[in-house]
Order: C-alpha cells, then structure tokens, then sequence
C-alpha cells in the first residue's frame, strides 16, 4: 500500500505565518490580547503540523522533492522559479524553527500581557505577534528555497525582523535612544554580512549560470577543477555572511546588544531562527566547502576562536540575557567549527539540541526577569537605579521560583554538556570530530567547553542559590501557566534530545545523509566523552565553590579580586565595541561631520544659496520694469519697435 505523500502542502508553511500576520495586522488589536496571540500561536502550530507531515513523507520517499509555485523572475538567460525544496536538512531546519517557534509565541501570550504594561502601552500587544509572524514566515522561506536567491529573500526577511523586535520598544533604553541604537547596529553589522553573500551570489551566476541547488552542485566539482580560485572566492564570501547572521569574529558584536528586545525575541533569534541561518546556510553548501580545504580550515578557525573568546566574555556578565547571549555566540562557534571541519552533521545536530536548551534558558530567563519585577512591584521601589535583568540584585530564587529554578538547571547542565542531556551527546560528536582530525582545535573547544560549565554554574549561583540581596529578589513570584508550560516542554527536550543522534543508532545521521550524502558515521569515544564530562563537572563545582560564598549585598564579584585586570578585559567585552568605534565608527562620524559643515554647508549650500540670492536680486530688477503706468508700458513698446526696425535696416 502506497504511502500518502504530502509535499504538496510545503507552500503552507510560508502561507499559514503569513495568514497570521495578515489577520492581526487587520483586526488584531481590535479584537484583544487572547485573540491576537492565539491566532498567531495557532499559525506558527499549523505551520509545524504540516512541517511533521513533510517529514513524514520524506520518511518513506527520502529523495529531495522540489514544489514551484511559479515563475519569479526571468532576464535574458535568468529564469529563477519561486519553489519550495524538501528534503531532509530543510524539513529538519522546517521542524526546529517552528516547533520552538510555537513554544515563544505560547510563551509570549503571557510574558508580554505583563511586558506592555510594564512599558506602559498594551496597544503593541498584536504589533508583537504581527512581526512574530513575519519572522517565522521569512525564516521558512530562507529553509524552504530551492535556489540562492530566494533563500536570500528569507535571509533578508529575518534581517528585517530581528531589527523590527530588538527595537520594538525603540524609545526605551539608554538615553532613551538605547534600544534604537541596538536595532540599528544588528541592521548595519548585518548588512556588512549580506554584502558577502550577495558577492558569492554573483560569482554564483557568473560561474555557474543559474542560482538553483542542484544545477550548481552538480557542476561544483568541474568548476573547481577549473576555477579553483573562484571557489575559494565564493566559500570565503559565504563565510561573510555567516559571521553577519551566526553572529561570529569579527561581526558578532549585534547578537549581545539584541537583548533589548523582549525576551521571546532572543529566545527566537537566538535559538531557533537567525542566528541559525548561517550554519545552515554552510551545510546547504558543504560540497562547495569539500572541495576548498582552504576555506574549510578558515571556517573551522573562525568557529573555534569564536567559541572560545565569547566564553571569556560570558564569565564577566552581569546582566542574565547578556550571559546567555554570549553563550550562544560560543555555541553558533562550536556549530561553524564543526561544519568547517566537515561534521555536517555534529553541527546540525548541535544547532536542534542547541535550539532546545537555549530556547528554554532565555524563555526562563525571562521567567526570572518578570518574577523579579513583580517583586520590585511589591517592594515599592522601582528605582532607576534597579535593574531586574542584573544577576547582582537576585540570590536565593530558588525558592521564590521553584519551577523556573527546575527547568533552568535543566537548560544549564544541558548547555554544560552534563550527560545524559542533549548537550552532552551533541557536543560530544564535535569534540570527537575535532580529536580524530583537527587536535589544535581540539583544544580550543575543549577550553571553551570548561568554560561554559564554568559560567552557567556561576549564573546558577549568583541567581538562584544563597540569600536573596534584595527586596525585590525576595518578594519575587512565580510565572503563570502559559509561560511555565512551554518551559517544560522545552526542558523535557532538553532532556531526550540527545536520542536524536545516539552513538550507535545514529538517527539523525542517517536522516540527513540523504541531503548531505553519505559519510563516516560518528563514534563515540570514552576518553573524548570523559574529558570533556570531567572538565564541565569541574567547572560548575569551581563556580559553585567560588560563588556560593558570596552573600553579601554590595555585591563584588569574587573573580574581579583574584583576577584582575583579566577580569577587567572579560567585563569589558575586551572592549571590541570601543575599538570598533575608534578604528570605524569615530572617524565615519568625523568626516560625515567633515562632509556635512565644511562641504554641504560651506560649499554645496553657498552655491545653491549663491544662485538664489543672484535670482532673487535679477527677479527684483526686472520687477521694477513692471510699475502698472501705461505710458512706461508705451514707451518700451515703441523702443522695442525702434530697435527692431534699426536692426533690419542695418541688415
């Protein structure tokens, strides 16, 4: 009996998100708060169900099915094709941004009934969920293309979004501008990204003659044979853009300062939708990388360091959601590192596990956060100076919010790399990778890995254990249902992701290498699993022992004595933002600043004010010509005249 198909309904995933987005942007804030945030809960749950059916299909007829919707845009030679492509790595990126993508719209039905009213302006409440929308929308087209240039239209689309919902309350922040500031930097940093891919886009057609999939693969290895420097152009442009979306050295800088959005927004970005684009964007290309050694070295380098140095920063936050995002800056370098070493796979698999505990750590920090402004609430002192998001200001909330607690330490030892989590088996597959291959950057990862265990267990500490340091920490409450509820379903896959990839059944692996192709399947290896479950157990209990102590009020952090100026550096982000703005950003500035006095206004405006005032003082003359007497009017007349008849006389 013949398996009903239903590859048909891909278009779907694109359409029902858009539905979503459409009916709320028409009737959803007359309609109210449940209205709007089911409806588009509803859409992005629709949206699963048919990505689960498309994987139910690719079950019994693996082979990559491509669906048009129609012709797009044909020029000359160009004939691009507006279709959908399933297979098994876009149904796998299909079911993680809309499966975590529900959880964040369940979660923000209640977390932002509580957000508007805090900033003061309920009206934004289906603002929220319209670009909520949008942005699961363009990450399905960006999953789902068949061909470079449509997938670039997702890749813009959630450029778009992330700048509409890191600025969603744009009045607020620092100087009142802050958030603003922050949404504009994500757009700009990852324009400079984009404009690498647009250049390999180009090289693309150039090249190859066409923008889809399968033709360009299929001719990758003659052009390379060929072409060998075009090839390592086109990766190397690729990699640009990564840095841009998957936030890595030296264009990662957005992510941290995209916690001004509200926290389902990082949840999103951070977890199931943009920064993930990257990764997938390398996989989708892994044979253009097979054949360029050179620039999968580069990639691999890039994610490593990148792992590395964001870790070093996480260790010297304070604020709950920067720790996380750093956080994620080191595990997008884990994924990159492993797709450059040419662990498709490990990589993938690290991005769906990743998807799972991160989204739950951000989600649950958001948890924290509004637990502790309920506790300002009740404190009466909501200060300018008080911070909800400072880790400094909270302490003993385990016992104030013992669910958030729960799940956070899921999320944590997750993150960690604590087995039997998922984290641990994906991480695991990384290391492997590298210890079999790559030993240096064996090394970095590994310290990068200890080092994560380290600053989860030192958040852990500094938020939930000890006494609480102040009023607002004490009085602090519990979430509701529909924030909690997503948080342990989100903890629960935390807990079973790992069977996605068991060493030994290797599900995912053989998922996937029907996109990919086939490879050597993963091994699990003892002594690289012992290393790397000693060194985390090590770093939390290290956190644990230097952060337990730490009780009292004026809160110093302990590592700011022993380490210095070190921990200094780590706080400071390495000051990598303040050494952009002196090599970049001062001196655009200066000579905009140049440009605008010296230039528009001392040149440009003096000529265009110079014409002017001639016109001017040429329109007064003549208009003394015009004095309303007739016989001035008779007069001219007749010296017309007498001018004329003296001309053709004189001719």
């Amino acid at each position: 009996m013949e398996t009903v198909q239903f590859f048909n309904l891909v278009p779907w995933v694109v359409f029902l998100p858009l539905i979503g987005l459409t009916v709320n942007l028409l009737v959803g804030r007359k309609l109210g708060e449940i209205f709007a945030g089911s409806f588009a809960s509803l859409a992005t749950g629709l949206a699963f169900v048919v990505s689960i059916l498309l994987a139910v299909s690719l079950s019994s007829h693996p082979e990559a099915v491509t669906i048009p919707l129609g012709d797009w845009i044909t020029i000359g030679t160009l004939t691009v094709r507006w279709a959908f492509r399933v297979d098994t790595l876009s149904v796998v990126m299909m079911l993680v941004v809309s499966g975590v993508g529900t959880l964040i719209h369940i979660y923000s039905i209640g977390y932002m009934h509580n957000d508007v009213r805090h900033n003061g302006d309920t009206g934004r409440y289906a603002r929220f969920f319209i670009f909520l929308n949008l942005f699961i929308a363009a990450m399905m087209i960006l999953v789902s293309a068949d061909n470079f240039l449509m997938m670039f239209v997702g890749w813009e689309g959630v450029g778009l979004c992330s700048y509409l919902l890191i600025g969603f309350w744009f009045e607020k922040g620092k100087n009142g501008t802050g958030n603003a500031e922050a949404a504009k930097k994500a757009f700009i940093t990852n324009r400079i990204g984009d404009f690498g891919l647009l250049i390999a886009m180009f090289l693309i057609f150039v090249n190859f003659g066409t923008f889809q999939f399968d033709e360009v693969f299929k001719q990758a290895g003659q052009v390379a044979a060929v072409k060998p420097g075009v090839m390592l152009l086109i990766t190397l442009f690729m990699l640009l853009g990564v840095t841009g979306k998957s936030a890595q050295l030296p264009l990662y800088v957005w992510l941290p300062d995209a916690m001004a959005g509200p926290t389902p927004v990082s949840a999103l970005i951070h977890a199931a939708t943009m920064v993930t684009a990257g990764v997938y964007l390398v996989a989708r290309s892994s044979i253009f990388y097979a054949l360029v050694p050179t620039a999968q070295t580069v990639v691999m380098w890039v994610g490593a360091a990148t792992a590395l140095f964001a870790a070093t920063i996480a260790l010297g936050q304070y604020d709950i959601k920067k720790v996380l995002a750093y956080s994620t800056i080191s595990q997008l370098g884990f994924m990159v590192a492993a797709v450059g070493m040419g662990a498709t796979v490990a990589g993938m698999f690290h991005l769906v596990t990743h998807a799972f505990f991160k989204g739950l750590l951000f989600l649950a920090a958001g948890s924290v956060i509004q637990g502790v402004e309920r506790g300002m609430h009740h404190a009466n002192h909501a200060s300018h100076d008080f911070d909800p998001q400072d880790m400094r200001q909270m302490g003993g909330l385990r016992k104030q919010t013992p669910l958030t607690f729960r799940v956070y330490l899921i999320g944590a030892l997750a993150l960690s790399g604590i087995a039997p989590l998922a984290g641990f088996f994906s991480k695991d597959e990384i290391l492997v990778s590298a210890w079999q291959t790559q030993p240096a950057i064996f090394i970095v990862l590994v310290l990068a890995a200890f080092l994560t265990a380290f600053y989860m267990g030192r958040q852990l500490t500094m938020v939930f254990f000890g006494e609480p340091r102040t009023e607002a920490a004490e009085k602090a409450s519990e979430s509701p249902l529909v924030v909690t509820l997503p948080l342990m379903i989100l903890a629960l896959l935390s807990v079973l992701g790992g069977v996605l990839n068991l060493p030994g059944v290797h599900t995912l692996e053989t998922w996937l290498s029907h996109t990919l192709g086939e490879g050597e399947p993963g091994h699990f290896v003892w002594v690289v699993a012992g290393i790397s479950l000693v060194l985390a157990l090590i770093g939390l209990g290290l956190a644990w022992m230097i952060y337990s102590r730490k009780t009292d009020k004026a809160y110093v952090d302990p590592l700011k004595r022993a380490l210095g100026s070190l921990f200094t550096g780590m706080e400071n982000k390495w000051w990598v933002d303040e050494l952009y703005a002196a090599i970049i950003l001062n001196p655009y500035r200066a000579f905009a600043q140049f440009m605008a006095d010296p230039v528009d206004l001392g040149v440009i405006d003096r000529i265009g004010g110079g014409l002017a005032a001639g016109t001017r003082a040429l329109a007064e003359s003549i208009r003394k010509l015009q004095n309303g007497y007739i016989r001035s009017y008779a007069l001219l007349m007749l010296l017309g005249l007498a001018a004329i008849m003296t001309y053709l006389f004189l001719r």
